[in-house]
C-alpha cells in the first residue's frame, strides 16, 4: 500500500493498535523505553564539527558533546556557564575568567584553560561575533591551568554576548589538540565536556545517531533558562533516526516509535493536534528567516546587476506558500534583518513593492553581461523548504532565459558542497537556500550571514569595504536606538550590493509524543538536557 499524507494519521493508530497484539514488554524493557529517547531532526548529521559548519544540526550535535563559556538564558542574556567567576578591569579592556571546578573530557583529562584558548580562537575565525572580539584583542591567553586572560586593545562592550551566542558556530570548547586544527579544515575527534557522550559504536552514519548521558558531568546549580543553568540530563540515551520522508516519520511518531520530530509538515498540524497523544512545541520563539545565498565569486553573481535581479524574481509568498501552506505561519518581509526584529527597517525595499517583476529581473541580467553561463541551484530534496524554494528559483530563472539547472542532493551534501569556492564545473555552485532564527537575524555582529567581508566571511562570499564599516560601527554603538539608525544605513547599502537575498518569514513547531516533558524552547539549538518521558 502507498503510503499518502492524508492516511498517515489513521494508519499509525492502526499499527499502534496490532502492536498492541504483541506480548507485552518486561519491566527491562519498559524502563529502557523510559529512558531513551528517539527523535527524527532536520537532517542528516554530515559534519561533527561543529566550527567548520553552521549546519544548525551540527550545532546540536556540539550542544550535546560540548560545552561553553557563557550562555544565553530565557532573556537573551550571556551567563556564565563553564565559568565559576569572571571579571572586567576598571578601564574595560581586561577580562579574566575562572573555570568552574568539576570540569573535565569525557576521556578524563581536566579541562584547561589552554584548551578554552585554543577553542576561542579556532571559534573565532569562523563566527562573525569572535572575528569582531579577536580582530580588538591585544592578548588571549592562559595565566595558569583554570585562568583565561582576554585583554582587548579598547573596550567591546559585545565580548560576552560573542561567547554566549546561540548563533551557528557557536563557541563550544574541545581539547587543545581539535582545537588547533586549522579553523577550515574538520576535527576528528569527538571528545567534549558536555552532558552527553556520543557513541560511535551504536551509531550508523546516514541511519543513526546515539548520544549516551555522561555520568561524570557536573551541572551548573541554578535552574536551567534557555541554553543557561543547570543542563541535567534525566534521559539515559538520546537516538536520532535518519528518515528523510516526512510521511514515514509522522506514522512512526503516531505509532509511539519515534518521541519528537521536530519538523512535521504544517498542512497536517491539525490532525496531530487531534491525536490524544501528540502535543506541539514551538522550539525556536524567535521565528526563522529564509536566506537565499548567491555564490560572489563566480559569473554570473560576481556581478552586481546579476545579484540585483534577484531581488526583483523572487516571489517570497509563492515560496512561503509552498511550503507553510496557511499564511497565518509565514510574512513576507523585505528587511536584511528579518521579520519584526529590532533591527528590522523599510531602508531602500522600494524593489519589494515592486517584485517579482520577472521583466525587470531578465533587464538585470542583459545589463550584468550574463553570456549564457550554468547557474546550478542546490536543492536538497530531504528538506521541504530549501527544495520547494529550489524548485521555484530554477524555474523563474528559466522564463527570463537563465540557464538554470537544479543539483539535487541530500541537506547533508549542501552542507558540505556549499563550503566549496570552486566553480561549478569543479563542484562548486551558485545558489543555495538555507534559513537563519530570527534571533540571529537582529545581531549583525554575531550573525556571520550578516557579514560581507569576503573570503573571511560566510558561504557566498559578499564583499562590502562600506558596510563592513557600519557593521563595526554597530557593534560600538552604545544603545539600540543608536544600532537601529546604522541598521538602517546597513540595509541602505545592503541592497544596492546585495549580499543574499531575503524569502520571508515562518514558525513552525516541532511534534512530541505527550509522554516526553522538559523540552527548552530557544532559538537555533535544541537542548536535550532537562527532557524527561513519563
Amino acid at each position: 500500500m502507498n503510503i499518502t499524507r492524508r492516511s498517515v494519521i489513521g494508519g499509525a493508530a492502526a499499527g499502534a493498535a496490532a502492536a498492541g497484539l504483541a506480548p507485552a514488554p518486561s519491566a527491562r524493557a519498559a524502563a529502557t523505553a523510559k529512558t531513551t529517547l528517539h527523535a527524527v531532526m532536520q537532517g542528516d548529521l554530515r559534519s561533527f564539527d561543529p566550527i567548520w559548519t553552521t549546519a544548525n544540526i551540527s550545532a546540536y550535535y556540539g550542544a550535546m558533546v560540548y560545552d561553553t563559556l557563557f550562555s544565553i538564558d530565557a532573556k537573551f542574556q550571556p551567563q556564565p556557564e563553564m565559568v565559576g567567576k569572571w571579571n572586567l578591569s576598571d578601564d574595560k579592556k581586561t577580562y579574566t575568567f575562572e573555570l568552574r571546578d568539576g570540569l573535565m573530557w569525557q576521556d578524563g583529562t581536566p579541562v584547561t584553560a589552554a584548551d578554552c584558548v585554543a577553542s576561542i580562537r579556532r571559534w573565532g575565525a569562523r563566527n562573525a561575533g569572535g572575528q569582531a572580539v579577536l580582530a580588538r584583542t591585544k592578548d588571549l591567553s592562559a595565566k595558569d591551568d583554570k585562568t583565561i586572560v582576554l585583554a582587548l586593545k579598547e573596550p567591546f562592550g559585545l565580548v560576552l554576548t560573542a561567547l554566549a551566542t546561540a548563533s551557528t558556530p557557536n563557541c563550544f570548547m574541545m581539547p587543545k589538540k581539535d582545537a588547533e586544527t586549522d579553523p577550515f579544515q574538520q576535527i576528528t575527534g569527538r571528545i567534549g565536556s558536555g552532558p552527553f557522550t556520543f557513541n560511535q559504536k551504536l551509531t550508523r552514519p546516514g541511519s543513526r545517531y546515539v548520544f549516551d548521558k555522561w555520568d561524570k558531568y557536573v551541572p551548573r546549580k541554578e535552574a536551567p533558562s534557555g541554553l543557561a543553568g543547570g543542563k541535567v540530563v534525566h534521559l539515559d540515551q538520546v537516538i536520532w533516526e535518519n528518515i528523510a520522508d516526512e510521511q514515514t516519520a509522522l506514522a512512526a511518531l503516531g505509532a509511539g516509535e519515534i518521541d519528537f520530530y521536530e519538523l512535521p509538515p504544517l498542512d497536517l498540524l491539525p490532525q496531530l493536534r487531534a491525536n490524544p497523544d501528540v502535543k506541539l512545541q514551538v522550539m525556536n520563539p524567535t521565528g526563522n528567516d529564509g536566506l537565499m545565498r548567491l555564490n560572489c565569486l563566480h559569473a554570473p553573481f560576481n556581478n552586481v546587476k546579476a545579484r540585483q535581479a534577484m531581488l526583483y524574481l523572487i516571489d517570497q509568498k509563492a515560496i512561503l506558500n509552498a511550503s507553510f501552506g496557511d499564511p497565518k505561519f509565514y510574512h513576507p518581509g523585505p528587511s536584511l534583518f528579518g521579520y519584526g526584529t529590532t533591527m528590522s527597517n523599510d531602508a531602500n525595499t522600494a524593489w519589494f513593492k515592486q517584485a517579482p517583476d520577472l521583466a525587470k529581473a531578465k533587464q538585470l541580467f542583459h545589463e550584468s553581461g550574463y553570456k549564457g553561463e550554468k547557474v546550478v541551484v542546490l536543492d536538497p530534496t530531504d528538506f521541504a523548504f530549501m527544495n520547494n524554494s529550489a524548485q521555484l528559483i530554477v524555474g523563474w530563472l528559466q522564463k527570463i532565459g537563465v540557464n538554470a539547472e537544479l543539483a539535487s542532493m541530500t541537506w547533508g551534501e549542501v552542507v558540505t558542497r556549499r563550503a566549496s569556492m570552486k566553480p561549478d564545473d569543479q563542484g562548486g555552485w551558485d545558489i543555495f537556500v538555507t534559513y537563519s532564527g530570527g534571533y540571529d537575524m537582529s545581531d549583525p555582529i554575531t550573525q556571520i550571514a550578516l557579514s560581507a567581508n569576503g573570503k573571511k566571511g560566510w558561504f557566498g562570499w559578499p564583499e562590502n569595504a562600506q558596510y563592513e564599516k557600519l557593521r563595526n560601527q554597530w557593534a560600538e554603538a552604545a544603545t539600540v536606538a543608536e544600532q537601529q539608525a546604522i541598521a538602517r544605513k546597513m540595509q541602505a547599502v545592503a541592497w544596492d550590493f546585495v549580499p543574499m537575498v531575503m524569502l520571508g518569514s515562518w514558525t513552525q513547531p516541532a511534534a512530541m509524543r505527550k509522554n516526553v516533558h522538559g523540552f527548552i524552547s530557544v532559538p537555533d539549538v535544541i537542548p536535550f538536557w532537562n527532557v524527561s518521558k513519563s
